[in-house]
Order: C-alpha cells, then sequence, then structure tokens
C-alpha cells in the first residue's frame, strides 16, 4: 500500500515545489527528476504485482476518517472558487452546478456516509497496472517535453507574466490525482480525484487567459461538472440503499444477481464516464481544448483525463451489456460518436482538430467495446488503450514542435517538412502510421473490436465499427501523403528544436514500436488475465487462440520483417539522379513556381480535398449530438419505468 501512497503523494509534492520555482535551471533538474522517479515507481509497482495481479487494501479506520474529511474540506473550497468564477466570468451554470454537488456531499457524508464502513479503500489490479503505467511513462514524458515547449510559449509571450510554474504545478498535480482515480475502490474518494482532475483541466485549457480560452475551459467545466453531478448522486443511491461505497462491491452485486439494484447507480457512473471521455453530446468540450498549450492538449488526450472515462467505464464493463441499460446507453453513444466523429475528421486541415477527432472517435470505440460485457471486446478495448495513449502523445507533442517551427499546425502547411525538420516528420510518419496501418497495433485492435461485436448481437454497432474504421484511412492518409512529399530547396530548420523535446519524443517513438512488437507478450501474461479474473475465465482461451494463433503471427513477424527491411534495402544508396520537375507549365528555375495560362506566375502547391460539402463538422456534430441525446432519453425513461415497476428506489 505504500507505494499507492507515494504515487499519488509525491506527484503533488513535486507540483508544490514547482509552483515556487521561478528559474528555468532548477525547474527543469525538478521536473526531469521527478519524473524519472514517477516512472521508475510505476515500474517498480507494476513488476512486484505483476504475479498476483494486485491485491486490495484496508485503511487505519482513524486514518481512514482523516482523509475524509480533508477531501470534503478541499471539495467545499473548490466549489466556493468554482461558484466566484462563475459569477466572475458570468458562467452561471458553472456556479449552479458547484451550489449543488457540494453541499449534496457535505450532506450525504455526515447523514450517511461515515456510518458505512470501507472495508478496503485502494486497491491494485492488472487495468490499474497497465493504466499506471500510462500515467507514469506517458505523462512524465510530456512534463519533459513541456520544459522546452514552454520555453519557445514564453518567448512568444514576453510581455505577460511568467506563469509557468503554476503550469507545471497543474501538470504534476493532474498526475496525483490520475494515480488516486486508479487506485480507488472507496467511491468517495474515487469522486474527489475525479473532480481534481475536471479541475486541473478547467486551469489547464484557461492557461492563456484569452477570451477563447477563458470560454472554452468554462465548456469543459461545465460538462465535466455535469457528469461530476452524476457521479454523486450514484454515490449517495449507492450508499443509502446499498449501504456501500465500494466499487468492487457494487460489481459483485450485480455479478451475483443484484442487476435491478445496481442499475441506476450503474448508469449515473457511466454517464459520469461519458462526459469525462467526451463522447457525444459532451465532445465539444475536448475540441475547445486546443486553445490550450500542446503539452495540455496531449496530456488531456493520451494519458489523464478522458482515459479517467474510459478506465471507469472499462471497470464497469462486467455489469454492463444488452441486458442492462447503461450497456446499451455505452454501446449507442460510443457507437456512433465513433461514426460521426470520425466523418468530421476527414473535414479537417487543422492538425490539431484531426487528432481531436480521433481521439473522440477511438473513444468512443472503446466505451462501445466496454458497453458489450464481451471478454473478447474487453481485450481490444484495454489494447486500444495502450496503443492510443503511446501515439496520439507522440502526434500531440509533434504537431506542437511543428506549429512552434513552422508557425503553423495546418496540414497545408506542411510541404516540405521532410526538409526543413525530417526528424519531426519521421516521427509523425510512425505516429500516424501506427494509428490505421499494419502491423501496428491500432489496426490489430480494431479488427479485434469488429469482430468481438459480431457476437454482441447488436447490428448497429457492428455497422458503426465498419465504416467508422474505413473512413480513418481517409484522414490519416491525406496528412501522410502530405509529409512523404518532397518539396525542393526547403532549409533544415531542426536545430532550433530544443533538447528535451527530442529526449520525449524519440523515447515515444521507441515506445510506439515496442508496443507494436511485443503486443502479444503483454496481452497474453497482463491483459488476458485480467478479463480471466473480471469474466472468471471465460472467453479467454478463446481469445489467446484467435489473437495469438500460429497464421495470425506468422502474418505478423512478414509485415514487421517488410518495415524493418525496406529501409535497410535502400540504406548507403547515395546516388542521386536530379530531373526536372514537371510543373504543368513552364518552370521558373527554382522548382516551385511555373507560368501557368495566360502567362501567370504560379506557385507548386499539392493540396488535399476535404470533401467539407459531404462531411461538414458541425453537420456530423449535430447529426450525433441529436443521436445520443435521443439514446439518453430512452435509457433514462427505461430506467424509470423499470423502477417504477418494482416498487421505487428503495431496496
Amino acid at each position: 500500500m505504500g507505494i499507492i501512497f507515494f504515487l499519488i503523494l509525491f506527484p503533488f509534492v513535486a507540483a508544490v515545489a514547482l509552483l515556487f520555482l521561478k528559474n528555468d535551471g532548477p525547474r527543469g533538474k525538478l521536473v526531469i527528476i521527478a519524473s524519472i522517479v514517477i516512472a521508475a515507481a510505476s515500474v517498480y509497482l507494476a513488476v512486484v504485482n505483476f504475479a498476483s495481479g494486485g491485491e486490495k487494501f484496508a485503511v487505519d479506520e482513524r486514518l481512514s476518517e482523516i482523509i475524509g474529511y480533508a477531501m470534503l474540506a478541499i471539495e467545499v473550497v473548490l466549489a466556493i472558487v468554482i461558484f466566484v468564477l462563475g459569477v466572475k466570468y458570468k458562467k452561471f451554470l458553472a456556479s449552479l452546478l458547484a451550489a449543488v454537488q457540494a453541499p449534496v456531499m457535505v450532506w450525504f457524508e455526515f447523514s450517511t456516509g461515515e456510518h458505512i464502513e470501507v472495508a478496503n479503500a485502494l486497491y491494485i489490479d492488472r487495468l490499474s497496472i497497465i493504466m499506471a503505467l500510462i500515467i507514469g511513462i506517458i505523462g512524465t514524458l510530456i512534463c519533459v517535453y513541456a520544459l522546452g515547449y514552454m520555453k519557445d510559449f514564453r518567448h512568444h509571450a514576453q510581455d505577460e507574466a511568467d506563469r509557468r510554474p503554476w503550469f507545471f504545478f497543474l501538470l504534476f498535480l493532474f498526475l496525483a490525482a490520475m494515480y488516486g482515480i486508479v487506485f480507488s475502490n472507496n467511491l468517495v474518494w474515487l469522486f474527489f480525484f475525479w473532480e481534481i482532475t475536471t479541475l486541473c483541466s478547467f486551469f489547464l485549457i484557461g492557461f492563456t487567459k484569452t477570451p477563447e480560452a477563458v470560454r472554452n475551459s468554462f465548456r469543459a467545466l461545465i460538462m465535466n461538472l455535469l457528469g461530476g453531478l452524476g457521479f454523486v448522486l450514484a454515490i449517495v443511491y449507492t450508499g443509502g440503499n446499498l449501504q456501500t461505497l465500494e466499487l468492487d462491491t457494487l460489481l459483485e452485486i450485480g455479478a451475483y444477481g443484484g442487476d435491478f439494484y445496481i442499475m441506476l447507480p450503474v448508469a449515473l457512473l457511466v454517464f459520469a464516464g461519458l462526459t469525462k471521455a467526451a463522447q457525444m453530446p459532451f465532445n465539444s468540450w475536448l475540441l475547445g481544448a486546443m486553445v490550450a498549450p500542446t503539452p495540455t492538449s496531449a496530456l488531456l488526450h493520451s494519458s489523464t483525463m478522458v482515459k479517467a472515462g474510459v478506465f471507469l467505464i472499462l471497470k464497469l464493463s462486467p455489469v454492463l451489456g444488452l441486458f442492462s441499460p447503461a450497456g446499451i446507453m455505452a454501446m449507442f453513444v460510443g457507437g456512433v460518436t465513433f461514426l460521426m466523429a470520425s466523418f468530421a475528421a476527414i473535414s479537417q486541415s487543422n492538425a490539431k482538430r484531426v487528432l481531436a477527432y480521433s481521439t473522440v472517435a477511438n473513444l468512443g470505440l472503446i466505451v462501445a467495446c466496454a458497453g458489450t460485457a464481451q471478454a473478447a471486446a474487453i481485450w481490444a478495448a484495454t489494447m486500444l488503450i495502450i496503443f492510443h495513449a503511446v501515439t496520439k502523445s507522440l502526434l500531440f507533442l509533434c504537431v506542437g514542435t511543428a506549429e512552434h517551427n513552422i508557425g503553423s499546425r495546418d496540414i497545408e502547411d506542411m510541404d516540405g517538412l521532410f526538409g526543413r525538420l525530417p526528424r519531426l516528420a519521421t516521427f509523425m510518419i510512425i505516429g500516424i502510421s501506427a494509428m490505421f496501418l499494419a502491423p501496428f497495433g491500432m489496426l490489430v485492435s480494431k479488427w479485434a473490436a469488429l469482430e468481438a461485436v459480431i457476437g454482441s448481437g447488436n447490428p448497429f454497432l457492428i455497422l458503426f465499427i465498419i465504416f467508422g474504421s474505413s473512413v480513418t484511412l481517409f484522414y490519416w492518409g491525406k496528412w501522410l501523403g502530405k509529409l512523404v512529399a518532397i518539396v525542393a530547396k526547403r532549409e533544415n530548420i531542426q536545430h532550433r528544436v530544443h533538447g528535451e523535446e527530442w529526449a520525449s519524443l524519440g523515447t515515444l517513438v521507441a515506445l510506439v514500436v515496442a508496443a507494436c512488437l511485443t503486443f502479444p507478450t503483454y496481452s497474453r501474461y497482463v491483459v488476458v488475465p485480467y478479463i480471466s479474473d473480471v469474466f472468471f475465465g471465460a472467453d479467454t482461451a478463446r481469445i489467446t487462440a484467435m489473437l495469438l494463433n500460429s497464421e495470425n503471427m506468422t502474418i505478423m513477424a512478414i509485415l514487421v520483417a517488410v518495415i524493418v527491411l525496406l529501409p535497410l534495402f535502400f540504406y548507403g544508396n547515395t546516388k542521386k539522379k536530379l530531373v526536372p520537375i514537371y510543373l504543368a507549365g513552364a518552370g521558373l528555375g527554382d522548382d516551385l513556381r511555373y507560368m501557368g495560362s495566360m502567362q501567370k506566375e504560379t506557385e507548386f502547391k499539392l493540396r488535399n480535398w476535404y470533401m467539407e460539402g459531404y462531411f461538414d463538422e458541425k453537420r456530423m456534430n449535430l447529426i450525433g449530438v441529436i443521436a445520443t441525446c435521443i439514446v439518453f432519453l430512452i435509457i433514462a425513461c427505461v430506467i424509470f419505468f423499470i423502477i417504477s415497476m418494482r416498487g421505487g428506489l428503495s431496496i
């Protein structure tokens, strides 16, 4: 249990220290040292608990009581802060939600919560180990990357006060809260850390304090407070009607035939997870997060905020499925989000928005898989979490570095990136390839998800996944084409990139490759055993046979060999043949311009087709929002009807 407290408290201590460090030198050393310690502690946790798969921990009753009251006091203070800021910026809905949420928790704690005994407040299982490694390795690499990035950010904002200490404080506080989420079995503690991530994202998105940043930060706050209110209601119901505040007990009740009793709290918790995971109709807050500095985007999209949402839904997956209203809600909302967000990404030329919509879409696929309660689908969802965390963090950081050095994040402005930033272009190509090409992990996981949901009995979900997966070719292919195109006479500006950025990016590239090449190993020894524990051995043998059979491994080996051998085949071939470039007109000597019709000088450009008329962003979002709102309404009516027929909320 000591390692759990260390992983929660050490990042918090580092965050407080960083709040008071004003100089780059000491701040850089502390960030690097703290990141190494956090990553090492996460690996140690995984190694120690690898064989056993983890255990549950009881916390001393007196200590637990002190921690509970401290958390409650902090929640009240944060609610007051939100209320004041909401009034200040005239975002009264945020103030209202804070004014409702905190008093309900205070009332519950002093009326019911203090009388409920929590046997195991903390736990470790294989899923929390996976999440701890993602937080400890990916999260800290983003923090190290932020050292170089924020130097450039500061250079472009010299007229403003230096607020980098506040920025790094929030980053490490975020990591501490995420560890709290993945290790908390006590729902009240889980909710506390859940709300800390909401506040951290609010302040990070609004970091620049521009009107756009403030508007988007409050959008994120309000939507996540809505989910937080659902979480509070789930706690009140679970404590008042089921006399428990333990997540594992809630799942046990469902596993042993108590579906009716847990139906409402599970639906409320899934709703909270959907808001945090930026599923439609709540996806706009994650798209708005693009106004924040790039490390914020990478952290929210890859290893922290949105992963908290899918983590909670994945934990609840054993009690979901077609016979659960919450399971149906997760499947349909996730499936619609996956499809419509994938369509919307086609029409985007802003690289960050492409990544944002891709994130929303992949999270939708994870949620849909979790909703099926099928062991094979849970395997696919867990693998998607791993691959998505590593690959998406790499791509976000690459876009941030590109933006600082070429002055744009637009895909159409990445002409000749191979000439200007060859190493960065190579890293981006690896990241994009990992998102949609074989033998990289995302494609394998999507294929496994499709094969798994075929047995779920939901034909709509099958269609969502087929079409959603197919259209990824459009937006990744366009971007990849821009990167591999060679444009003449581009100055190499690679030397401008900071060493901390290269260190983080290079490590992430190595992790992407390693995650793809070694997935059969950690699938067999970590993911499949976790599913076996959760589903009591059901279907795990079939998963292993289906995914790790000799034919599949042979295909994977051939694909990997091709990827490795192709560069070696061309390595050392230094002969260059210069040929004139056909420019659809008389060239002007620089291979960049030509004399077109009507004797008009024209610049040579390669441009993509974004099909805005077919996949307009607003139209795709509108369809998705309407469809998911209808699902929420139907599920709410179904739950209300079932509860009414069974005699109300009391058991």
